[in-house]
C-alpha cells in the first residue's frame, strides 16, 4: 500500500542532487543558475524521463511556500542602509513599475494572441515582476560587485515588487471567472491594493519584532532557533493572507526588521536560512518544471517569443526610465536596471492560478509564461556581468581573497571567534602592524599553539586566533587579503587624483573652483558632505557630483565614514553607453535650454516693419506736385 512512497522519495532526492552537483556549471560558465534546475525538471518530465506530475493545487502550495521563505531570507540579508539608499526609487519600481508593465505588455498580447482585454492584462501581470531569487543570485553571489547604489536597488525591487504582480493577478483571475467587466476596475483596485498592502506592511512590522522578541528573550536549544525563526515567517505569511494581506510583502517586511535587529545567534540564522532558501529555489524550479510540456509550447512559441522580446526591449526599459525620471540616476545605470527584469519562478507560479481557475485560455498562459521565463533566464541571465562590464558598472577589486572562519558566540556577547590565514603577501605578512583593539588571543604556527606576544613577528601560513565585534571584521580583512592586481581601469573608476576627505570644502572650492551651493556650509569637511549626499553612509565607489567634479568613495569605515577618496575632473561629461535614457536631471536642463533659447531669440529679433494700407486718395495726393499739393 505505501509502496509509492520510496520510488518518490528516491526521484525527489535524486533530482535535488543532481541539481546541486550541476551548480558548479553556472559558477564556472557564468549560466543561470536557476535555469539549471528549471531545465532539470523539464527533463524529468513528462515529455523527457517520462515522470508525471499534474497537480495544480499541490505545485502552487509549494511554489507559495517556497516563496514565503525566498522573501523572508531577502529580507533577512538587506541591509537597512541598502534599503534606505534604495527605497525610493524600488518602491516605485515594485508598484508603479509593475503597473505599466502589465499594461504594455496586457496591449501587445491583446495584439499577438487576440486575447480580450482582461486575459491580456492578466498575461501582463504574470510576468510583471522580476524574480528575487534570480537576482540575488546573480548579483551576490554571481560574482560581480556592482556599485552600491545600482545594486540596491535591484535588490530592494526584485524582493518588494512580487506582492503587486500576486495582486493584479488574482484579481484578473477573479474577474474572469465571475465574468465582470473592466468598468469597475477602478474601486475595485483600490480597495484591494490599500487592503493587501496595507495589511502586508504592518503586519510584517509587527511580525518581524515580535520575532527578535520572541529569540532574545526564550531560551531554547541551538539548533531550534533557526527553526522557530522560519516557522514564524511561514506562519506570518499565512496569517496574513488568511485576513485578506499580501503575505508575500509581510514575509519581505518582517525578514527585514529581523535582519537589521541584534539577534541572538544571527550567523546561524543566516547560514541556515541560506540553506533553506536554496532548497527552496531548487525545489520550486524542480516541482515547475516537472509541471510543464514543452511538447506544447510550439502551439504558442512565437508569439510568446514575441511577447518576450516586448517585455525584455520595450516594456521593462520604459517602465523603469518612466519611474527612475524622478531620481538621480545615469543613463548606464538605467540601462542596467532595465537589463535585470529577469523573470523566473514567480511569473510560472502566477500561471499556475488561470489553470486552477479553469480559464478557456489557462494553458495558452501557462505556457507562454514558461517561454517567457526561459527565454529571460537564457538572455538576460548569461549577460548580466558582460552587461555591466560593458556599461562600466562594476566596482574593481581593491582588496584580494581572505581565508577566515567566524565562529559566533553564545548568549548575547556580540563578540565572535574570527581565524585568519595568514597569505603570502598580505598586509601583515609584510609586517604592517594590526590595531590596538585587534589583539590575537593565539597563534599556530606549523601546528604548535602560542601567545601572541611570544609569536613574535606574523609570518605567511600562520592562523590568527582573536575575539572581535563582528562589525570590525571588514576592516581586519584588509590587513589579511591576499594581494590583487591593480586593473588599468582603477583611474578611470576611482578617480586621477587622491585627496583628503577630512579637508574642508572651501579647499576644493579655491583648488577647483567646484560650484557649492550657497546653503552649504564650506567648514563642512568633503566626508561630512559626500556622506550627506550619500544618504547618511558610504561605500567603495560611491559617487558624488559637483559641477564638472565627482568625488569618489576609496574606502570607508564600518559606520559609514569616507575614510579616503579619490577626484575625477570631467570637463567634458563622458558619453554614456546607452544614450537613450534621459534622466530626470537631464530633462530638466533641456528644458531649461529650450526655453532660454527660445528667449533669447524673443529678445534678439528685429523688429518687423509695419506695412500700412495705402488708399487710392494718398497716392493721388502723393502724385501731385508740391504747388499742386499746396493749393488743394
Amino acid at each position: 500500500m505505501i509502496d509509492w512512497i520510496y520510488p518518490l522519495l528516491l526521484v525527489g532526492a535524486g533530482l535535488i542532487v543532481v541539481s546541486v552537483f550541476t551548480s558548479f556549471i553556472a559558477f564556472r560558465f557564468g549560466a543561470p543558475l536557476l535555469l539549471i534546475f528549471l531545465g532539470i525538471g523539464l527533463a524529468a518530465g513528462t515529455d523527457g524521463l517520462g515522470i508525471e506530475f499534474s497537480d495544480y493545487n499541490m505545485a502552487y502550495f509549494a511554489g507559495s511556500l517556497a516563496l514565503a521563505v525566498i522573501l523572508f531570507d531577502s529580507g533577512f540579508g538587506t541591509p537597512l542602509k541598502s534599503f534606505r539608499q534604495a527605497a525610493a526609487p524600488s518602491i516605485v519600481l515594485a508598484t508603479v513599475g509593475v503597473l505599466l508593465t502589465t499594461a504594455i505588455v496586457g496591449m501587445v498580447a491583446r495584439l499577438v494572441f487576440g486575447f480580450g482585454w482582461i486575459e491580456a492584462l492578466l498575461m501582463g501581470a504574470i510576468v510583471s515582476s522580476t524574480d528575487a531569487a534570480a537576482v540575488f543570485f546573480l548579483l551576490r553571489v554571481g560574482g560581480i560587485t556592482i556599485r552600491d547604489k545600482v545594486r540596491s536597488t535591484l535588490e530592494v525591487e526584485s524582493g518588494s515588487n512580487d506582492p503587486m504582480a500576486i495582486f493584479l493577478t488574482i484579481m484578473f483571475v477573479e474577474l474572469l471567472v465571475s465574468g465582470a467587466s473592466l468598468s469597475g476596475l477602478t474601486s475595485q483596485f483600490l480597495a484591494g491594493f490599500g487592503l493587501q498592502m496595507g495589511l502586508g506592511l504592518a503586519l510584517g512590522l509587527l511580525g518581524g519584532a515580535a520575532m527578535v522578541f520572541i529569540i532574545n528573550r526564550v531560551t531554547l536549544e541551538g539548533a531550534l532557533y533557526p527553526i522557530i525563526v522560519l516557522s514564524m515567517a511561514v506562519l506570518l505569511f499565512a496569517f496574513t493572507g488568511l485576513l485578506g494581506g499580501s503575505g508575500a510583502l509581510a514575509a519581505y517586511v518582517a525578514g527585514l526588521v529581523a535582519g537589521n535587529r541584534k539577534v541572538r545567534g544571527r550567523d546561524t540564522l543566516a547560514k541556515f536560512q541560506d540553506g533553506m532558501t536554496w532548497l527552496a529555489q531548487i525545489a520550486m524550479f524542480l516541482i515547475l518544471g516537472l509541471l510543464a510540456y514543452p511538447s506544447q509550447f510550439g502551439a504558442v512559441a512565437l508569439p510568446a517569443l514575441a511577447l518576450a522580446l516586448v517585455l525584455m526591449f520595450v516594456a521593462r526599459p520604459v517602465a523603469v526610465w518612466l519611474c527612475l525620471l524622478p531620481f538621480h540616476y545615469a543613463r548606464d545605470e538605467i540601462a542596467f536596471i532595465s537589463w535585470v527584469g529577469l523573470r523566473g519562478a514567480v511569473s510560472i507560479l502566477l500561471a499556475i492560478l488561470p489553470l486552477i481557475a479553469q480559464l478557456e485560455n489557462g494553458e495558452a498562459l501557462f505556457n507562454t509564461a514558461f517561454i517567457i521565463v526561459l527565454t529571460s533566464l537564457l538572455i538576460q541571465g548569461w549577460t548580466i556581468k558582460p552587461m555591466a562590464q560593458w556599461l562600466g558598472l562594476i566596482v574593481p577589486p581593491r582588496i584580494g581573497p581572505v581565508e577566515r572562519v567566524g565562529l559566533e558566540l553564545p548568549g548575547n556577547a556580540h563578540h565572535e571567534l574570527i581565524v585568519y590565514h595568514v597569505v603570502e603577501g598580505s598586509p601583515v605578512a609584510e609586517g604592517e602592524r594590526l590595531p590596538r583593539w585587534a589583539r590575537p588571543s593565539l597563534i599556530v604556527r606549523d601546528g604548535h599553539s602560542m601567545r601572541y606576544q611570544y609569536a613574535g613577528r606574523i609570518r605567511p601560513g600562520d592562523y590568527i586566533y582573536m575575539f572581535i565585534s563582528p562589525r570590525y571584521t571588514r576592516l581586519l580583512d584588509r590587513l589579511f587579503a591576499s594581494p590583487t592586481k591593480v586593473e588599468a581601469d582603477d583611474k578611470d573608476f576611482f578617480g586621477e587624483f587622491k585627496i583628503n576627505p577630512e579637508r574642508p570644502l572651501s579647499a576644493l572650492r579655491d583648488a577647483y573652483d567646484a560650484p557649492i551651493g550657497p546653503n552649504i556650509s564650506l567648514d563642512k569637511t568633503i566626508a561630512e558632505y559626500m556622506r550627506e549626499r550619500l544618504g547618511g553612509g558610504a561605500e567603495q565607489g560611491d559617487r558624488v557630483a559637483i559641477g564638472p567634479l565627482e568625488l569618489i568613495v576609496h574606502d570607508a569605515d564600518v559606520d559609514g565614514n569616507v575614510t579616503a577618496a579619490g577626484l575625477a575632473i570631467d570637463h567634458d561629461e563622458p558619453k554614456p553607453r546607452v544614450p537613450l535614457f534621459v534622466n530626470g536631471r537631464e530633462l530638466l536642463h533641456l528644458v531649461r535650454r529650450r526655453i532660454a533659447m527660445a528667449r533669447h531669440r524673443r529678445q534678439t529679433r528685429p523688429e518687423p516693419v509695419q506695412e500700412t494700407q495705402v488708399t487710392e486718395d494718398q497716392v493721388a495726393v502723393a502724385d501731385q506736385t508740391p504747388s499742386e499739393s499746396k493749393t488743394a
